[in-house]
């Protein structure tokens, strides 16, 4: 039977990573391609899933295997490790449909799906090689792309989200309605058309097993966000700022599947925010407690400040295997977190918060955000110095980057700020926070390098730090002590200290 859709993740990991990208990055499975896979699949469509990031693929071994497969539809699924990193994976994306359209003189057919095809879907049409755009989710714009491609006559009128050029015009449909009752529209993930072996967890992840790494999954339990902070991009691709849920009956069949089949028990919950409605994330506990798997498991996923009152929905999570808590800290200073729209936390006490969820046995990953627009030298060493204060078991720290898709993104346009994606800049892959064309935004103070160079300078001060190295030992022993050691030897070349820039 011939291929109808054939899910590509584009090798990106060398570029974004540099020389983490082998031992120290995590090998994320493609959650949306899983879930795009199973919703196709279960309508009769034969689909395929390739992961050249799992499988290590250069852009060319990954464009001919697409071109062995010969699908009816390529779809690129062009998303990444963290939820703004959509942006940051187009470049290679893009290297392997050049290969592609170029070896079958453009007969194969291409889409891309993600959140920045989402953010700026005219201009990726325009300036991409994908024969089509999808603004949306992407399960029903692809049905019904797949349907027309299949006639005779084509009539790409009635596909919802499609982007596509029609005698040298752009043109745009309506876009697909949002899924509401997810348990019987997008029933899970297509874990049988991956090979798990491949995946491997954070490694902060897996600190109290550190050899446990590629026993990983990731697992989709909501969409969306109802949160709007200034400098995220994750709703782009949704109508509006909104969550929906599947029913904690369903996931729980996820999980089990992943325990009983694939002996998997690390598990990232990568929803925007999963640690916002009591009742869901409690209804998730009883379902695991129930089966007896709360001692067993070890998940993590996202929480805000402001969403961690509910003493009895923490301890419930903590007995369910809920270890790890990603928590946006972003900045210390109130008036920087002014702003930028973040939420409605002003008020707490951020430290004490994160003191408390330790205390009752949660690991924290903190996450802090160096040059939002009012920041400046001083602001930004508060910011260190809280996370010293901190001093969780793990820490991330991010130069502001104005994604596409986020309301920074107009606001340094606005501002004529420079941008990696303008004229003689480095392109989409210098919003990685990690590549060596690296370009985060200036603010109102300083220049986008003295923000680089503090963000690194941040992250050697962390996890160099004796309080921090002591902790680590007390808590997970030698093993994951040695390892951040060998981390921290690893240092990022970045672009602005070999070459004269301007930024």
């Amino acid at each position: 039977m011939s291929l109808d859709v054939l899910l590509i993740t584009p090798p990106s990991r060398l570029e974004v990573y540099q020389k983490l990208a082998g031992e120290f990055a995590a090998i994320e499975p493609p959650v949306w391609s899983s879930l795009i896979a199973k919703y196709l699949v279960v309508r009769g469509y034969n689909v395929k899933i390739l992961d050249a990031e799992a499988e290590f693929l250069t852009h060319r071994e990954t464009a001919d295997k697409i071109i062995k497969e010969n699908p009816k539809l390529s779809v690129y699924m062009v998303y990444g490790q963290q939820p703004s990193a959509s942006t940051q994976c187009m470049p290679g994306g893009r290297k392997v449909v050049e290969l592609v359209n170029e070896d079958t003189s453009n007969e194969l057919k291409s889409i891309v799906i993600g959140t920045h095809a989402s953010a700026l879907p005219q201009r990726t049409l325009k300036d991409e090689p994908y024969t089509f755009v999808c603004q949306g989710e992407g399960p029903l714009t692809i049905e019904g792309l797949l349907n027309e491609i299949k006639k005779e006559k084509y009539n790409y009128k009635n596909v919802p989200g499609l982007w596509y050029m029609d005698e040298g015009q752009v043109r745009f449909n309506k876009s697909a309605e949002m899924f509401q009752d997810l348990d019987s529209t997008l029933p899970g993930q297509a874990w049988d058309l991956l090979d798990l072996s491949k995946y491997k967890a954070h490694n902060w992840h897996t600190f109290n097993n550190i050899n446990s790494r590629n026993k990983y999954a990731s697992l989709q339990t909501s969409l969306g966000c109802p949160f709007k902070c200034t400098f995220c991009c994750i709703n782009a691709p949704f109508e509006r700022n909104t969550i929906r849920f599947w029913s904690p009956k369903h996931i729980i069949k996820e999980i089990k599947y992943l325990v009983e089949e694939h002996n998997i028990y690390n598990i990232k919950i990568p929803d925007e925010m999963f640690v916002l409605n009591p009742k869901q994330v409690t209804g998730i506990c009883d379902e695991i407690l129930k089966e007896g798997l709360g001692d067993k498991l070890n998940f993590w996923a996202y929480a805000r400040i402001d969403t961690l009152e509910d003493d009895e929905m923490l301890n419930k999570m903590l007995k369910s295997g809920f270890r790890w808590l990603a928590l946006g800290i972003e900045s210390s200073s109130k008036h920087v977190r002014d702003g930028v729209v973040k939420g409605r936390f002003d008020n707490y006490d951020i430290e004490g918060i994160v003191k408390k969820v330790r205390d009752m046995g949660f690991y924290v990953g903190a996450n802090y955000i160096f040059g939002l627009p009012n920041d400046d030298h001083d602001t930004m060493q508060e910011t260190l110095d809280l996370s010293l204060r901190v001093n969780s078991e793990w820490a991330n720290f991010y130069s502001a980057m104005a994604y596409p898709g986020s309301q920074l993104y107009p606001m340094a346009r606005e501002k004529k700020w420079k941008l990696p994606d303008d004229n003689n800049g480095p392109g989409w892959i210098g919003y990685s926070q990690h590549a060596f064309d690296t370009l985060p935004l200036p603010t109102e103070h300083i220049k986008a390098s003295e923000v680089l160079d503090f963000r690194d300078k941040a992250f050697d001060t962390y996890f160099n730090n004796s309080d921090y190295l002591s902790m680590i030992n007390k808590t997970y022993g030698t093993d994951t002590l040695e390892h951040i050691k060998k981390m921290t030897n690893h240092k990022i070349k970045r672009k602005h200290h070999t070459e004269e820039v301007d930024y």
